[in-house]
């Protein structure tokens, strides 16, 4: 697992695979993801060790240019954030539920690093912008205070950026609810 990873999001497409490439070419890193992201952007996220994760971070930024929609370097990533990416991390007891809806992939997953760095919660799973409009949105579990502050750290991140949609917390949700969560 990486130590550092890195995230460009584009508002192209062609932009997008440039940068990626760009990034590459860069630095020792690891590509992570480079894919299309609704509606019509594209994401590239690398992962290393934090040097050569900053330096490719940086060359996307350049190589953007006016493109750039949003971007993050995290230099010391929460373990349970890449498989919350990847799919649903599997919960053996839900407890309160904390979303988090922004309107860039980069804010959200900045922002799910956070909160599951503030508090004790698990990291469910992280939505990226595919098939709702180019936002993100996070979901995590924990006690009712714990994710009333992961939340709010969240919410604190995005919304500096100007990027958070909209935050909740579920006290005591429904199971049918976290059945489909799950």
């Amino acid at each position: 697992m990486p130590h550092a990873i890195a995230l460009i999001e584009l508002s192209s497409i062609a932009k997008g695979i440039e940068t990626a490439d760009a990034m590459l070419k860069s630095a020792e890193v690891e590509l992570l993801v480079a894919k299309t992201i609704c509606p019509g952007k594209f994401i590239v996220m690398v992962g290393g060790d934090v040097a050569a994760v900053g330096q490719a971070c940086e060359q996307g930024r350049q190589a953007a240019g006016h493109l750039l929609v949003d971007h993050f370097l995290i230099a010391n990533l929460h373990p349970s954030v890449l498989p919350a990416i990847s799919g649903v991390t599997p919960l053996d007891e839900v407890r309160a539920v904390g979303v988090v809806e922004t309107y860039s992939v980069a804010a959200c997953v900045e922002a799910a690093d956070l909160a599951v760095k503030a508090a004790r919660v698990e990291l469910i799973r992280i939505h990226l912008a595919f098939g709702i409009g180019g936002k993100c949105y996070f979901v995590l579990s924990g006690e009712v205070a714990d994710a009333d502050n992961a939340v709010a750290v969240a919410t604190a991140s995005a919304g500096d950026k100007g990027l958070l949609v909209y935050k909740t917390v579920i006290p005591r949700p429904d199971a049918a609810l976290v059945a489909s969560l799950l």
